[in-house]
């Protein structure tokens, strides 16, 4: 099974750009689905984005302002963030699922990352 492990969260102003990354070691990557999910405080956690090959899934609400990209030779999924809001606080998460279909639908990978914190302020 495929463990991952993100990086780059820290804190923004509002209207600034983050890029998140996710490495992921212990299987063959470019098998997997990879996602990423985020948590704000006080709410449900949530999809971002999901990508597989040459597929790529984004919520409704995510398309404009956030970019999945991943170079399976380094093992790494990244998720590039711009024009960022206050309300995008939160716990952002990688996560990985053999299932495409089945990620994008049921919202349930089999792994998850630990979580990075993004914290924007106005």
């Amino acid at each position: 099974q495929v463990k991952l492990v993100e990086s780059g969260g820290g804190s923004v102003q509002a209207g600034g750009s983050l890029r998140l990354s996710c490495t992921a070691s212990g299987a063959t990557f470019s098998n997997y689905a990879v996602a990423w999910f985020r948590q704000a405080p006080g709410k449900e956690r949530e999809i971002i984005t999901v990508r597989h090959r040459d597929t790529t899934f984004y919520a409704a609400s995510m398309k404009d302002r956030f970019t999945i990209s991943r170079d399976n030779t380094k093992n790494s999924v990244y998720l590039q963030m711009d024009s960022l809001k206050p309300e995008d606080t939160a716990v952002y998460y990688c996560a990985a699922d053999l299932d495409y279909s089945a990620l994008v639908r049921y919202r349930l990978p089999e792994v998850w990352g630990q979580g990075t914190l993004v914290t924007v302020s106005s």
